[in-house]
């Protein structure tokens, strides 16, 4: 009986937010009007991330048509994230006074090997790469092999540990040709989602592969996690 009326409940809060949708296409000021709505009178009970999809002209399955890249959220992310170092230990004080969770070597290694993964995002110096091509199998199916066109393998160590902290999104092409990437949290002020939204997207667009032809931004979401999905007009769109 409890799973049935907490679903009653859940019907009838998305049966509202889908009724906050009025029309097929939304400039960006107007569909985070519409978001701020559904955030005061139907959201879920907890503060929803806010994410943005992107449908781009490319060919996922051709190497020369890869988009991957990262930015830094002007506006932060909202959460707190903990970012593992693996650098040589005369370094491990440079990083850990940056603001780095974990922070090793060698040990930090065999730790990963044995599946301990305390950690959001990792980053690394380029001296240790060669040891860390042991980790492959584990952290690249979890999207958190450190990579040096993600700014994630850096030599100022201590530089990427406060960008990553301050809110670093990175975003890769996935099936279908889409971008998936949060960008903040409902409760956040109109003008920092806005911000943010504004900055994934000159991100996305500078990642262009040149191989892409035709049109290359296709289509534009903006949702938020367990709620409405509205798509955006693209010419409204700051490039």
């Amino acid at each position: 009986m409890e799973k049935k009326l907490k679903g009653k409940k859940l019907d009838k809060r998305m049966q509202r937010a889908r009724a906050l949708v009025k029309r097929d296409l939304y400039d960006l000021e107007s569909a985070l009007s519409v978001l701020e709505e559904y955030g005061s009178s139907c959201a879920a009970k907890f503060d929803e991330t806010v994410e943005v999809v992107f449908k781009v002209g490319v060919d996922p399955r051709q190497s020369d048509q890869m988009v991957r890249g990262s930015v830094a959220m002007p506006c932060g992310l909202g959460k707190d994230v903990r970012v593992a170092v693996f650098t040589k230990p005369e370094r491990h004080k440079e990083a850990l006074d940056a603001g780095a969770d974990i922070v090793g070597y060698e040990d930090l290694i065999s730790q990963v090997k044995a599946g301990r993964i305390d950690f959001d995002t990792c980053l690394a110096t380029p001296d240790v790469m060669p040891k860390l091509a042991a980790l492959g199998k584990v952290l690249g199916p979890k999207g958190l092999m450190p990579n040096p066109r993600l700014g994630t393998v850096a030599e100022d160590i201590a530089d990427a540990v406060r960008r990553v902290k301050a809110g670093q999104v990175e975003f890769k092409i996935e099936k279908a040709a889409l971008i998936h990437a949060g960008i903040g949290k409902l409760s956040f002020k109109r003008d920092a989602l806005k911000t943010n939204v504004n900055a994934l997207y000159e991100a996305v667009l500078a990642a262009k592969p040149s191989a892409s032809k035709g049109i290359y931004m296709q289509k534009m979401y903006i949702s938020t996690s367990q709620g409405i999905s509205l798509c955006l007009d693209l010419a409204s769109m700051v490039a």
